[in-house]
């Protein structure tokens, strides 16, 4: 496309307005560890919410909604809409926790819960292993997002849009740290959502979609707008609602959802001004993202249903099984053995068979190959072809707004992937004596290779839904231990070793064997849990549990409710230790329940701003009165939690 002027000059004052944050807080950001990776922890609440919100609003999570809901309709979302289980249970349960630990990072949380080399080596791992591997797949993803949009809207090769917004990015990150990064999300997030707004409005509007109620009775789109799967297609009912709500939210460790909380939001909870600050950003933020955000994405999604419509389903099964044919899994195999064997005709045979078997072939008549490559069409391109429709400096103002999704998104991921590698590999393995200026140069240091590798790995993926399904699968099992890990002292440092070994061999063999490539990826999901739960539970029961003197220094400083902690408690009063003040029972009911009431509330907004925009008042009164009584039980529970 050829963009005017304006729109140019929109961008560029975007990036001058991110660069310039950056250099502003880069006059306090290198004083010290704390101020680079922490801000001084004296962040307000509303900043920190705007920030974690921000963050998990990158550049490839409107493609993934719009690739859920093309293939399976609104009530798809359930895949993420489930993770709010999570969410509220950090809000209610662990912020305060994580705040009251005085940690730098959360993987220091190891040598505070855990004793002996075991910790410590699960420390060190988990540094690299989250910090540069895992973060570096994540980051690949955002990019993945930012590769199809330069394509689709710019004309951009992928390398040319990486070695763009990559390097602005990487300019504010290194210079202003977590400081720079927070202030520039607030920035980024409200220029985001001005512009999905806007975008979603004029989406509607466009001739071919002919306003709101055209679109909702659109033969393509009115099979799409449940909120709920068909409870008649048990299949889908498991896959898109029962084992999200029943299994996945508390069993899965997923970036920005993890169960207890972890990474980035842990590293905005740990930088809050007190507990009460930590609480109050992990709610603001669970609201935002769940209830608030996601309806401009699903609009422009429902609309990409009748701009560039899906394979009819008689021609997805006969491409479907064409494909199977001996004369093209021939070709198939020999494109696979020997690509230069294969004539281009051929190629295209397989190729377009492909794209009508996947609904895909409106989407891939709709660009050259030589801005969008065969191997990243897909449903998620879906989302960057209806911006295409826009006009110059409403174009603009979008591709700002997307700008400032992915560059949130990578900037966070950076920072916090370089206070793994500063505080918890080089400072805590390689140079304990290292000063403050040399831990923030080897943390901006940090911060550009981590951009490099992760630009080359974006390079080599395809679908944001694939790699989303992927990150589900090696996190699979891992989530309940990081639940109860506060709350049961007999878990240790081989539980979490072994939850993470396993876990990441499941996957690995799933991915790349005949046998994980024939399974649903619901099902690989379920073994998965059932495979590593299994084994980090035998592995706590029939191993040494951690050393009595940690356990009691853990639990004086956190105070968890004492359920779980009474062998732990009760030798502490025998040798003097603890006395009857540094016992708490806690308020965890009152804490469940205030979680469950946070669930009611963001559902409620959720489904209530959904009826209203289908047009269904007496739908959205009900859900909005569940949300009126959610919001009363909270504050009542508030005053007294705090």
């Amino acid at each position: 496309m050829q963009l005017p002027p304006i729109a140019w000059g929109i961008i560029a004052a975007f990036f001058i307005g991110s660069l310039a944050i950056g250099l502003l807080a880069s006059r306090s950001a290198g004083k010290s560890f704390s101020e680079y990776f922490l801000s001084g922890r004296h962040m307000p609440w509303w900043l920190l919410g705007f920030s974690m919100v921000a963050t998990t609003f990158s550049s490839d999570t409107p493609n993934l909604v719009t690739d859920i809901v093309r293939n399976n309709g609104v009530a798809g979302n359930w895949v993420w809409w489930a993770f709010l289980l999570t969410g509220m249970l950090t809000v209610f349960v662990y912020a305060k926790l994580w705040r009251r630990s005085g940690i730098l990072t959360d993987l220091e949380f190891y040598e505070l819960r855990y004793s002996g080399k075991a910790a410590a080596f699960l420390r060190g791992f988990r540094a690299l292993y989250l910090g540069v591997f895992f973060n570096m797949a994540i980051m690949a993803t955002v990019s993945l997002a930012a590769i199809k949009i330069g394509g689709v809207l710019l004309g951009l090769t992928p390398e040319m849009t990486l070695l763009i917004a990559g390097t602005v990015t990487v300019i504010y990150t290194m210079l202003g740290g977590l400081k720079g990064v927070i202030w520039t999300d607030f920035f980024q997030f409200v220029l985001a959502m001005i512009g999905m707004v806007i975008a979603a409005v004029y989406v509607l509007n466009l001739p071919e979609v002919g306003g709101l109620s055209n679109l909702l009775q659109h033969e393509a789109v009115s099979g799409k707008l449940n909120f709920l799967p068909d409870f008649n297609d048990k299949q889908n009912l498991i896959i898109l609602f029962i084992i999200p709500l029943a299994v996945q939210w508390w069993s899965v460790w997923y970036p920005g959802a993890e169960p207890g909380g972890g990474g980035y939001i842990v590293q905005r909870m740990l930088s809050a001004k007190d507990e009460k600050n930590a609480v109050g950003a992990t709610l603001f933020f669970n609201i935002a993202h769940y209830a608030l955000r996601p309806w401009p994405w699903i609009l422009i999604a429902l609309a990409s249903l009748v701009m560039f419509p899906m394979d009819a389903p008689q021609q997805r099964q006969d491409a479907a099984a064409a494909l199977k044919l001996p004369e093209i899994t021939a070709i198939v195999k020999r494109m696979e053995a020997n690509p230069g064997s294969v004539s281009q005709e051929e190629k295209d045979k397989v190729q377009n068979l492909r794209f009508q078997a996947n609904g895909l072939t409106a989407l891939r008549q709709a660009f050259p190959k030589n801005t969008v490559p065969d191997d990243k069409i897909g449903h998620d391109l879906a989302f960057p072809a209806m911006l295409t429709k826009l006009p110059g400096a409403l174009l603009g103002l979008l591709l700002a707004a997307l700008i400032a999704a992915y560059m949130s998104t990578i900037s966070t991921h950076l920072n916090w992937g370089a206070s793994y590698i500063v505080n918890d590999f080089y400072r805590r393995f390689l140079k304990p004596e290292a000063g403050d200026k040399e831990l923030v140069n080897v943390g901006r240091i940090s911060t550009v290779i981590l951009m490099i590798i992760s630009s080359w790995l974006a390079l080599k993926l395809s679908s944001a839904l694939g790699a989303f399904n992927i990150l589900l699968q090696i996190g699979a099992g891992t989530g309940l231990l990081f639940i109860l890990r506060w709350f049961w002292w007999r878990i240790s440092a081989y539980s979490e070793i072994t939850a993470m070994v396993v876990s990441f061999l499941v996957a690995l063999f799933f991915q790349f064997s005949e046998f994980g490539q024939s399974q649903p990826d619901h099902i690989k999901l379920i073994i998965g849990i059932a495979i590593t739960t299994t084994a980090w539970v035998a592995v706590t029961i029939f191993t040494r549990p951690t050393d009595q003197a940690v356990l009691l220094r853990f639990y004086s400083l956190i105070r968890p409710h004492a359920g779980g902690w009474k062998p732990v408690i009760e030798k502490g009063r025998q040798s003097g230790q603890l006395s009857a003040g540094d016992i708490t029972t806690g308020q965890l009911p009152r804490e469940l329940a205030s979680m469950i009431a946070g669930c009611f509330l963001v559902y409620g907004l959720l489904f209530s701003m959904g009826y209203l925009l289908y047009g269904q008042v007496m739908y959205a009164l009900p859900g909005m009165a569940v949300s009126a009584v959610s919001v009363w039980i909270i504050v009542r529970n508030w005053k007294k939690l705090h």
